[in-house]
């Protein structure tokens, strides 16, 4: 069993940056593919971000590419995502999860994955 919780969440201008974390418990991360979601009330649980669960593989949506960098560090159990140039249009609740299937990639659909953190909310004002 695998329990997520996010931070790292809150109030930031535009073109600030915010750093978000994910500790794991009750399994090691380094076991499962990761990734990151985030949901608006326009979408529900949009794919941000995903790494496999060695590091090789890194994906990225088109909207945030170059801006956010998923990564993790497997002895402190904790997934992190750094969002640069933050814009409104990232305002959202940001989630965490995982990946029970080792795939040499991580997947983008949210049904895909197995556990979830309860979402840490992040809002950018103009």
């Amino acid at each position: 069993q695998v329990q997520l919780a996010e931070s790292g969440g809150t109030l930031v201008q535009t073109g600030n940056s915010l750093r978000l974390s994910c500790a794991a418990s009750g399994h090691q991360i380094f076991n499962y593919n990761m990734a990151w979601f985030r949901r608006t009330p326009k979408k529900e649980r949009e794919f941000v971000a995903g790494i496999t669960w060695e590091g090789a593989a890194i994906s990225y949506a088109d909207s945030v590419r170059g801006r956010f960098t998923i990564s993790k560090n497997n002895v402190e159990k904790t997934l992190y995502l750094q969002m640069n140039s933050l814009k409104p249009e990232d305002t959202a609740v940001y989630y965490c999860a995982a990946d029970l299937m080792r795939l040499p990639y991580p997947r983008q659909r949210a049904e895909d994955y197995d556990y979830w953190g309860q979402g840490t909310q992040v809002t950018v004002a103009t």
